[in-house]
């Protein structure tokens, strides 16, 4: 029942979402239009079908996938605090997406090329893969998960580093393109970019899905897992890999946006009163897309033509409700 409910909730904040923005369009005229029963005015069509629905999809994915990512990170690692952005995956991203923007006033015979629309994305993976190599690299010499999630710290911390160094010496236009880049947008992509985003999502749920015996197991610690017959070197590489590629595909299309992946997963445990991953990694995608789509409804600012940040609203929305669930309680469920 629980789970319909939420369904139903996707559905809602999904057309939600497409009708309301600086034009609004009608909720009802919409629905019709999306099972083929009716026709929209010519510029309502191109609204919905060019730049809401990518943008409702997008949330969608981002939504979904950085809630499985903070899901994985936090059984893995068990620590309630660790989030789809804890191995250096996202301070990687940054680190490529600042180079690209501000390598493209030094490298100024390169600038055309830095400064094309798939240029971020690209730099962003690229920036994600090369820590993802290093985080596989550590992982698979060291033994103890604690030791992988500090190490994956400290990389964040050298490539925060370098790109404060990169923002000293960069002109004010670059940093402030890049300052931009890193509120986080869901607006920016073409059905053609929605689509390679789904194949590289689908991989990660996929490989999530098949980690879900050995999450469970490893709820009660490595020692247990091993006793239940899972490898836990294998496994803690499917997690890892899983992890690695939601968060690099999410921030390179969205930027590193902030707050989901953390809030997520408590606030569906809260819900659900569950720690069993057959049952939180579906409502984690459910909680995960409305949340998300809610979000960007409010970051649109309705029949205004101002955009407010996502990373601000995600944060801004999305605190209050797990403080408020979590003082109810009065216990962590973990």
């Amino acid at each position: 029942m629980a789970f319909i409910a939420l369904f139903l909730g996707v559905i809602i904040a999904f057309v939600l979402n497409i009708s309301l923005g600086s034009v609004q369009i009608p909720t009802l005229k919409i629905v019709h239009t999306l099972f083929g029963l009716e026709t929209l005015k010519p510029s309502w069509e191109h609204i919905i079908w060019s730049y809401r629905l990518p943008k409702a999809t997008t949330a969608i994915l981002v939504g979904s996938g950085l809630g499985v990512s903070g899901l994985l990170m936090q059984t893995l690692f068990r620590n309630p605090l660790a989030g789809p952005y804890v191995l250096g995956l996202s301070s990687g991203a940054s680190l490529g997406v600042a180079l690209c923007i501000m390598g493209a006033s030094v490298f100024s015979s390169l600038e055309w090329l830095l400064t094309q629309k798939w240029s971020y994305a690209i730099s962003a993976s690229l920036g994600s893969f090369v820590v993802l190599l290093a985080v596989l690299l550590v992982a698979s010499k060291v033994q103890d998960a604690m030791a992988i999630l500090i190490i994956g710290l400290m990389f964040a911390s050298m490539t925060s580093g370098v790109v404060s160094i990169l923002s000293y010496f960069a002109s004010a236009d670059s940093l402030q393109q890049y300052i931009f880049w890193g509120l986080g947008s869901l607006g920016n992509l073409s059905w053609k970019e929605v689509q390679f985003f789904s194949i590289i999502y689908f991989a990660g749920i996929t490989l999530s899905i098949a980690s879900i015996k050995a999450l469970n197991g490893l709820q009660l610690g490595e020692v247990y897992a091993k006793s239940l017959g899972h490898s836990i070197r294998k496994n803690r590489f499917l997690i890892i890999a899983a992890t690695s590629l939601l968060c690099g595909v999410i921030t390179a299309f969205s930027g590193p946006i902030a707050f989901i992946g953390l809030a997520v997963p408590h606030l569906t445990r809260q819900l659900f009163n569950s720690s069993n991953h057959k049952t939180l990694l579906p409502a984690v995608i459910l909680v995960g897309s409305i949340l998300m789509l809610l979000c960007d409804t409010i970051a649109q600012l309705p029949n205004s033509d101002l955009v407010l940040p996502i990373n601000a609203v995600t944060a801004i929305i999305g605190a209050p409700i797990v403080i408020y669930l979590l003082v109810k309680r009065k216990k962590m469920m973990f």
